[in-house]
């Protein structure tokens, strides 16, 4: 795994923003966070984020913070924030129909790829989020819970949750009946029960086992049997764990 540059340390008490005024201390800037929404969702697309923000105060977004840890309304608002404040961001989705063509961990890395590459200003390094990505043409540094602790990793993380959840309302007012604009296309008991019911939909991801099954193209299981929802996936049925 990449480690930061000779010279740089992070204090555990650094905060948000530690990360990036520890590489900006080394002379590396631009620095862009990058990370996706939607890997564990069975219906839906995965969507990835990347951005920039500049140094000193107005890089620092009010309210940033982990977009699962936010409010639906405090991620609207935060968003706006990064988009006004942002070097430089982009949004990558990839369909459903992708996603079941490139299997879930070839699809997230390859939105994270293409995030970073549509940037508008080049990055000199990149953090991710949890594990490194190749491909990236730059230097980088896979940071463990990075949503959490590196601000631009947090916000990639926003633009790409907001993103994406926009597009599973959208997608509620064309197939109404799997209430998506509730759950996001995560698997709940609500959206079993409208898979069960009505079978998959045209924006449901068929390489996930509980799809197949209601699909009718994987026998069903016994009552309190477990199961693997996501075999053969890569992918997590916690919301981007």
């Amino acid at each position: 795994m990449p480690h930061l540059p000779s010279g740089p340390a992070v204090r555990r008490d650094a905060g948000l923003y530690g990360y990036e005024r520890a590489l900006r201390r080394a002379g590396i800037d631009p620095i862009a966070g990058v990370d996706e929404a939607g890997r564990g969702a069975c219906a839906g697309p995965l969507v990835a984020g990347a951005c920039i923000l500049p140094a000193g105060r107005a890089g620092i977004v009010p309210g940033l913070a982990d977009s699962k840890l936010l409010t639906e309304a405090a991620r609207e608002r935060v968003y706006a924030q990064v988009v006004r404040r942002a070097v430089a961001w982009s949004v990558v989705v990839i369909d459903n129909e992708e996603c079941d063509r490139l299997g879930m961990h070839v699809a997230n890395v390859e939105a994270l790829r293409r995030a970073v590459a549509l940037l508008e200003t080049r990055p000199s390094y990149v953090l991710t989020d949890g594990f490194p990505v190749d491909g990236l043409e730059v230097p980088g540094l896979a940071v463990w819970k990075g949503d959490r602790v590196a601000a631009c990793i947090a916000a990639a993380s926003v633009l790409a949750k907001v993103t994406r959840d926009r597009l599973m309302v959208a997608m509620d007012a064309e197939h109404p009946a799997y209430d998506f604009k509730t759950h996001k296309g995560y698997i709940t008991d609500v959206h079993t029960a409208a898979l069960t019911e009505h079978g998959p939909s045209p924006v449901h991801r068929m390489r996930f086992v509980n799809v197949r099954r209601a699909a009718g193209l994987e026998p069903a299981v016994e009552p309190g049997t477990r199961v693997d929802l996501d075999a053969g996936t890569g992918a997590e049925t916690e919301e981007d764990a």
